[in-house]
This record gives C-alpha cells, sequence and structure tokens, in this order.
C-alpha cells in the first residue's frame, strides 16, 4: 500500500500545526540531501542552538502550540475576585506550578570547510515561531547580521505564519503580489547588497533553491517539495490533519477559500 501524500500541490498549512517535528525532519533531510553533492573540502552540519522567547505577551504564539514549548495561559481574575470576594483556603500544602517553560532548541544546516578551519561557508534556516515573535526575532536578526558581515551565504525558508516578517530583506522591497504566506530568500556572501526572492504559493510545488557554496564552486541545487512530502510521509500526518478543520492559526479568508475548494477535489485522492 503507498504512503498517503498530502493533498496539497506544495507546502501543506496544517503542517504548521506539528512544526517541531516537521522542522527537525526538514533539516535532517535538507543535511542528508546536500552532503553527497558538495564538492571537495565541504562538509554539511546540523547545529543545535537555543532561543529565548517571551511568550505570554502575545497573541499569536498562543494560538500556535507546538510539541516543544509549553504554552501558559495568562492568569485573569475571576468575576469573584473582580468584585473583590475573598476565597477562603483550606489547603496549607504547596502546589506544585509551573514557573516557566524550557526555551525551544532550533537546527540550521551549515556546510563547513573542512579545508579551511571548519569555516562556515553557508547557514540554511528553515523558521520557526521561535525566530519570529518578541525577544526570539531579535535574537535572530542579530545572528542574521553577524552572518551576512562575516560573508556567510544565508539561506532562509520561511513556511510559518506565526510572527514577524523576519527573512534579510525588508517588506517593503518585495512586491505586493510576491510577499504571499511562505518565501525563501539567498543573501549571497560576493552579492550582500542583493537578495534572491522566491515566493512559494500554495498552489505550486516548492522551488528549487540555488545554495551557494565558496565563490570558485558552482551552486547545488536544494529541491524543497520531496522533503516536505518526505516530512509527510514519515511522520504519518495522513492519521492525525483533519482537514475538515481550520489549521490552529487560521488561514486569509482567501487562501482559506481556495485550500476549502482545492480539498473538495483533491483531499480524498
Amino acid at each position: 500500500m503507498q504512503p498517503k501524500k498530502s493533498p496539497f500541490p506544495g507546502m501543506d498549512p496544517w503542517l504548521e500545526d506539528y512544526w517541531g517535528d516537521v522542522h527537525t525532519r526538514l533539516t535532517t533531510y535538507t543535511s542528508d540531501r546536500l552532503q553527497p553533492n558538495l564538492p571537495a573540502g565541504l562538509k554539511a552540519r546540523i547545529e543545535e542552538y537555543v532561543t529565548v522567547e517571551s511568550k505570554l505577551h502575545d497573541e499569536q504564539w498562543r494560538h500556535h502550540l507546538v510539541p516543544d514549548v509549553v504554552v501558559i495561559e495568562p492568569y485573569r481574575l475571576s468575576t469573584s475576585e473582580q468584585e473583590g470576594s475573598v476565597a477562603v483556603m483550606t489547603e496549607t500544602e504547596a502546589v506544585l506550578l509551573p514557573r516557566d517553560s524550557e526555551p525551544p532548541t532550533l537546527r540550521r544546516v551549515q556546510i563547513i570547510d573542512t579545508q579551511n578551519g571548519n569555516r562556515v561557508v553557508t547557514s540554511i534556516e528553515f523558521l520557526s515561531p521561535a525566530n519570529k515573535i518578541g525577544r526570539g526575532l531579535n535574537q535572530y536578526r542579530k545572528k542574521q547580521r553577524e552572518m551576512i558581515e562575516g560573508e556567510v551565504n544565508l539561506v532562509e525558508i520561511d513556511l510559518v505564519r506565526t510572527g514577524d516578517w523576519s527573512v534579510a530583506i525588508d517588506v517593503g522591497y518585495v512586491p505586493v503580489k510576491l510577499r504571499g504566506i511562505y518565501r525563501a530568500t539567498v543573501v549571497r556572501d560576493t552579492r550582500t547588497d542583493q537578495c534572491e526572492y522566491y515566493a512559494i504559493p500554495l498552489t505550486a510545488p516548492l522551488p528549487k533553491l540555488k545554495i551557494p557554496l565558496r565563490p570558485t564552486d558552482a551552486d547545488v541545487v536544494l529541491e524543497l517539495q520531496p522533503l516536505i512530502e518526505a516530512a509527510y510521509i514519515n511522520g504519518g500526518y495522513a492519521d492525525d490533519i483533519d482537514y475538515s478543520k481550520s489549521p490552529l492559526l487560521p488561514l486569509p479568508k482567501i487562501i482559506a477559500d481556495w485550500t476549502s475548494d482545492w480539498l473538495k477535489k483533491h483531499a480524498s485522492s
């Protein structure tokens, strides 16, 4: 029996609800795909890092539940408390309550030059909500600048809608018709004043990215569509996703209407 694929031709918006797992799979698959195609002296490695995030103030974060993040509901006074009534405490034992959650561990693919002190040549990042909100966004932008200023090729793939615009090109430079809900960018260390921008619509397969390496190397091509398909199948998401329900972060109306029509035609095929 053939494994069931996503009904969408490209990115599946419902996969955003499982981004912790999907992100890990995409990062691993990317490293595995690139490794045999890299020229001598270059290796693809997965780097782990921790991001610090303030979650309580941000409505978007509380609606984007991911497995590796504990979401804490902000405290609200009950009606009786607002009216000034005092509850009688009957318990005298200590109650153990969560004080904070562990910061999420994220991963990126780094292509290193083993012939040049393991210098990072290219960094490839699948953005997560933690890269796009609050302190995590500030942290990410700082690292983004450091990589570009340090002459590292930067590849960013943004397949989550939660949070702010985070890729290394100001949204104002991108034509409105190309902004969409997903995107990928490439900033080459040889031309940091330019950005290769890939619009990623729901209506088409994900693009093939040209991944820059050292100035003397030819680009390697990274096909995103097989990666997202493998993540869907290997994660068993056909058994978990209920397409009759909206994703946790609702789609804009025009896109929701399109997905509804598309699913009526393709969800059972």
